[in-house]
């Protein structure tokens, strides 16, 4: 019995460090759905704008805009989710491993390395809509 506690505490003592990394995913998600509701709302803007006079040029480009942009921030947030189920997975598999004294370091690495390409992916799509908004404002 007294084995099994020192397994468990040190896998806690192990897992920390993943929920720290789950904490900052879920504030970048936080930032990244800030940025969708703003493209949302602008989206709005600009369809009313369009809908109550004559369409502009300007107007339609905006609007393909604001959709590749949504899109982008899309994906991102999807694969940062990705990433954070994959560290949930990992800390998981941690402690299934300590209780059932399995050797699942395979596993638990693979979902970590799984999750750090995850969240690769998506603060590449992040910074791919920051430029694309950066250099639509600077026209």
């Amino acid at each position: 019995m007294e084995t099994h506690l020192t397994d468990i505490a040190h896998v806690i003592q192990l897992s920390v460090a993943p929920v720290f990394l789950l904490t900052a995913i879920s504030t970048l998600i936080g930032a990244m759905n800030t940025r969708l509701g703003r493209t949302i709302d602008r989206r709005r803007v600009v369809i009313d704008k369009h809908q109550s006079g004559q369409p502009t040029a300007a107007d339609t480009e905006e609007l393909e805009l604001l959709a590749r942009r949504r899109h982008l921030i899309y994906l991102a947030i999807l694969f940062a989710v990705i990433a954070a189920l994959l560290v949930c997975l990992v800390v998981a598999g941690a402690f299934l491993g300590a209780l059932m004294s399995a050797d699942l370091a395979r596993l638990v690495a693979a979902f970590f390395i799984l999750a750090m390409g995850s969240m690769i992916a998506a603060l590449t799509l992040f910074l791919r809509e920051i430029y694309l908004a950066v250099s639509a404002g600077s026209r």
